[in-house]
């Protein structure tokens, strides 16, 4: 970090920011937002999002250490890199779910006296993933090499799409969600979202060669369900079309709101597919198209044949 004042602050004229007053104004604002919702404030609470960036960067590097790993690595040290830093980064990672478990118990008033156990189980459960997961990824890049003309190898895919880092980042955050981690998972999609542009929720659940092209301004909901060799462009939305409210007035959350997209489905880029509709498999979604009504396998569906009650 640069550590130096910027020029006009180094020349001998003395500041007064007068943060006396605005410490402590932060101080009671602090103190009103805990006091409401019934929080001590002595220790960090949360799941931090930069060791959550580390951790993934870390995982990135073991599950492809001579692409996503350090620059000096030779075959050789494959092992041992991949078990060292296996070992540092899910001891890290169990950190962060310990806290993820603790701020769970605190919000359901419940003990969390084996939080402890439990989160070194999950963390293990995670580490046990990690190969079912590589293969998995493979299928993704293959998939994003054979849909693009432009790509020339299948370490430019992984080295270069913004679609791949989201799919990584999908696959490590939707292990955790289905591990009952989904503060973890969220942050890890949201980091995912800030790189690429893509967002995808860690709910999401996706089948093995998934391609995003481009990429940028792609949503894809919780509940969504989507095949094998599916594949999206930019801006497509796979959405819900309403969100139902509880007695209290709440949104209700979990419910099964968003597409389910058979194997072999491409959709282009700008499609709005909304609410639990299923799009058929092999079915073709052209470009800009307003979904709400379930297709059937094979179709082709465009904005023309929409407006003429057609496809």
């Amino acid at each position: 970090m640069n550590d130096r004042l910027p020029a006009a602050a180094s020349d001998g004229i003395q500041q007064d920011w007068q943060l006396t007053g605005i410490v402590g104004q932060l101080r009671e604002a602090r103190q009103q937002w805990r006091q409401i919702r019934g929080r001590s404030g002595e220790v960090r609470e949360f799941p931090s999002r930069a060791a959550l960036r580390d951790i993934i960067a870390a995982l990135c590097g073991v599950l492809f250490p001579l692409r996503l790993g350090p620059t000096d690595l030779r075959e050789s040290s494959e092992d041992f890199y991949v078990g060292h830093t296996l070992a540092r980064t899910l001891d890290a990672l169990l950190l962060q779910v310990r806290l993820e478990l603790d701020y769970q118990a605190r919000l359901d008033a419940v003990p969390a006296h084996d939080n402890a156990l439990r989160a070194s189980r999950l963390v293990q459960q995670f580490a046990a993933t990690l190969p079912a997961l590589r293969r998995v990824l493979d299928s993704d890049v293959q998939a994003a090499y054979q849909g693009d003309p432009a790509a020339r190898s299948v370490d430019e895919v992984l080295l270069c799409y913004p679609g791949i880092t989201a799919i990584i980042h999908h696959r490590l955050a939707h292990a955790l969600y289905r591990a009952g981690l989904p503060l973890l998972a969220r942050i890890i999609a949201e980091i995912a979202h800030a790189d690429t542009g893509i967002d995808i929720h860690p709910g999401a659940s996706i089948g093995d060669s998934f391609f995003i092209d481009h990429g940028t301004g792609v949503v894809i909901g919780e509940t969504a369900v989507i095949g094998r060799h599916v594949r999206l462009y930019q801006a497509v939305t796979l959405g819900a079309k309403r969100f139902p409210p509880g007695e209290d007035g709440v949104l209700q959350k979990g419910l099964p709101r968003h597409p389910i997209v058979e194997d072999d489905v491409v959709i282009y880029a700008g499609a709005t597919v909304l609410g639990r509709i299923t799009i058929g498999r092999g079915a073709t979604i052209g470009g800009n198209v307003w979904l709400t009504r379930s297709v059937a396998p094979g179709s082709h569906i465009t904005q023309a044949g929409l407006q003429h009650g057609s496809g």
